[in-house]
């Protein structure tokens, strides 16, 4: 496929997949399991999920390795098989999508909290981060989206990880934002154009926001992206927030009501648009025919 950034760079639209997560627990995933397991353990279901977002009219499909890192990894005791869970991960939504999407290498948080609110130095995270990226882009990841990032601090340690491993793979770095009666501001207390300098510096060529209290208040993140960067902007947003229901979590809003939201995001120049928590292939195919018509 063309090189995402020549296509974001001539105008170009692109609808990201939705949700992983809660595709996997309606597949058995339990709570509490590593989710990465998947990837070597049942790798159809990554293909079977993968194929579902690219049939809805995704062209980024995620890897199945938001956990993936060393540190995560550890807390199963699983960080040996690092190489292994990432490989599968991206070679399992290559058997799916072929060359009609860009698979791109998740990576998350590391869970720890750098100093000196915690106790993770600054040197530790990043040759995580370095590890887990190498890995990925070694299996053929088209991408690296470093997502769901609450510390601007870790977000630029990861950004600087992938530089360093590949100077030329297109990174999308999001952070997660809530509502304050100050604005938008992440965890750490990063606003949005903090977040946004400080990821254009350490090299990212996508910036935006993922995850957080739904596409409502997406409205307003991608409006502060849009006044600050001249990057391109990439949003994607959760299902609302999650209630408890018989069968577990419920996310109430509907495709038809993401896709409402996806049309004001095209309004205010937003590039990239798909789904977090609570998404589903509906909802993409959703923003898909709602891009399509823009």
């Amino acid at each position: 496929m063309e090189n995402i950034l020549k296509r974001l760079q001539r105008g170009d639209i692109i609808v990201g997949d939705g949700a992983l997560g809660t595709m996997l627990m309606q597949r058995g995933l339990k709570h509490g399991e590593p989710p990465e397991l998947f990837n070597v353990e049942k790798p159809q279901v990554i293909e079977e999920i993968a194929g579902l977002y690219l049939d809805a009219g995704a062209e980024i499909i995620e890897t199945n390795t938001f956990g993936a890192s060393p540190p995560r990894l550890r807390q199963f005791s699983l960080e040996n098989r690092m190489d292994e869970l990432n490989r599968a991960a991206v070679e399992a939504v290559r058997r799916a999508v072929g060359d009609k999407a860009y698979i791109a290498g998740s990576v998350g948080p590391s869970g720890k909290n750098l100093e000196p609110m915690g106790d993770a130095e600054p040197e530790q995270l990043f040759d995580g981060f370095a590890a887990q990226i190498h890995a990925l882009a070694a299996a053929g990841a088209d991408i690296i989206c470093i997502e769901t990032m609450m510390d601007a601090n870790e977000a630029v340690l990861a950004v600087k990880a992938a530089r360093s491993v590949n100077a030329g793979i297109p990174v999308i770095a999001t952070m997660t934002f809530n509502k304050t009666p100050r604005g938008f501001f992440t965890l750490m207390e990063n606003s949005v154009k903090d977040a946004a300098a400080m990821l254009k510096d350490a090299g990212a060529d996508i910036v935006g926001s993922n995850c957080g209290d739904g596409m409502e208040n997406m409205i307003g993140i991608a409006r502060e992206f849009r006044q600050c960067t001249e990057l391109p902007v990439i949003i994607q947003g959760n299902a609302g927030l999650p209630k408890n229901g018989e069968n577990g979590l419920v996310y109430l809003d509907t495709p038809e009501y993401v896709a409402g939201k996806a049309a004001e995001l095209l309004k205010l120049g937003v590039q990239i648009i798909g789904g977090c928590c609570g998404t589903t292939p509906e909802h993409i195919r959703a923003i898909r025919s709602v891009v399509d018509g823009f």
